[in-house]
């Protein structure tokens, strides 16, 4: 019998989980399948929460000076500064009505030249 590869990948995973599934007629969901659907996603929630934590951790530890004992793996914080402005294109607009048309896209730079930068921090572990 003929049978067709499902691959499903989890977000952030390298590896992939291929399951089998007969090319014949669709047979009935089980309640046992429900289950264990339902039974891996609080898992992967529950995993999630801990992948969270132990990234605050790494990155509290990492931006106290703590040092990474050497080996196959690293880790370091990626640091970036960013200039938000959500509001760009409607506060453009509304000076274009205030101030005369053309003149939105000059105020707007004005107000991200004073915006302070917002520090981002990532963790890179490899």
């Amino acid at each position: 019998m003929a049978t067709q590869s499902v691959i499903h990948s989890v977000q952030q995973q390298k590896s992939a989980v291929v399951v089998s599934i007969p090319n014949q007629s669709p047979q009935q969901i089980t309640q046992t399948e429900l289950v264990l659907y339902l039974s891996l996603c609080a898992r992967l929630k529950q995993l999630e929460t801990q992948v969270e934590a132990k990234e605050a951790e790494l990155k509290a530890r990492l931006e106290a000076g703590v040092s990474v004992e050497r080996g196959d793996h690293f880790a370091e914080l990626k640091e970036s500064f960013r200039r938000t402005v959500a509001w760009k294109s409607v506060a453009a607009d509304l000076a274009n009505t205030v101030f005369g048309e053309g003149k939105g896209l000059t105020y707007c730079e004005e107000v991200l030249a004073s915006t302070e930068p917002s520090r981002i921090v990532g963790l890179n572990v490899e």
